[in-house]
């Protein structure tokens, strides 16, 4: 089947002013990882969606994609809203047999921060998304997990990096049965104590 898909959120009625006002805009600099907030925002699904340009509402079900950016959200079910200002918040819901899913590449390094949670919610105004209930979110160097936090509620801040999160009951999980809120460290790379982990992990492969 193939996918449906909406591109550039409610733009068409914006459609011969954007035009204009980019013939008379300057290049600048590329910074895709802090200017994702502000790219266009594509929506795929496998299912019928509903665009309500009056209420500036999207909602699509069914394997749905969102990508702005760098930024990848995977979910069962998705309603994205644009208000009067331009700026889009988004409520992304897994099935119940797989949680709605977040991926964003770090600015200007090699690293991704990637989680997942029974529901995502996303303000590209503030740069910040939520995960909530069964919350997990990780630290990628290449394809290596760095660090990793888990709680029933984490809200990352992509702006200034920065994690929250909170425990409880709806952070129960089978790697983490008492709930409570838990965040692994590893070395930071480059460090010495980066160094001897990995040649005690060398050595300890070779045995």
């Amino acid at each position: 089947m193939t996918p449906l898909t909406y591109t550039s959120l409610f733009s068409r009625r914006r459609l011969a002013l954007v035009a204009a006002a980019c013939a008379l805009a300057t290049a600048l600099p590329a910074q895709a990882e802090r200017a994702d907030r502000l790219k266009k925002m594509e929506v795929e699904s496998d299912q019928p969606g509903k665009v309500d340009l009056i209420n500036q509402l999207v909602v699509f079900n069914g394997n749905v994609v969102v990508s702005k950016g760098t930024m990848l959200i995977k979910a069962g079910r998705i309603e994205v809203r644009e208000g009067p200002d331009g700026y889009q918040s988004a409520i992304a819901v897994g099935t119940p047999t797989q949680p709605a899913s977040f991926r964003q590449k770090r600015e200007g390094v090699n690293e991704f921060v990637e989680g997942e949670a029974e529901r995502l919610e996303y303000d590209s105004k503030l740069d910040t998304i939520r995960f909530v209930n069964k919350a997990s979110v990780r630290r990628l160097r290449g394809t290596a997990v760095a660090d990793e936090v888990t709680g029933a509620l984490i809200t990352y801040d992509g702006t200034a990096e920065l994690f929250t999160v909170a425990g409880g009951s709806a952070a129960v999980t089978p790697s983490n049965p008492t709930g409570r809120v838990r965040y692994v460290f590893t070395p930071k790379e480059g460090t010495p104590a980066a160094a001897e982990a990995a040649s005690q992990a060398a050595s300890g492969a070779r045995r």
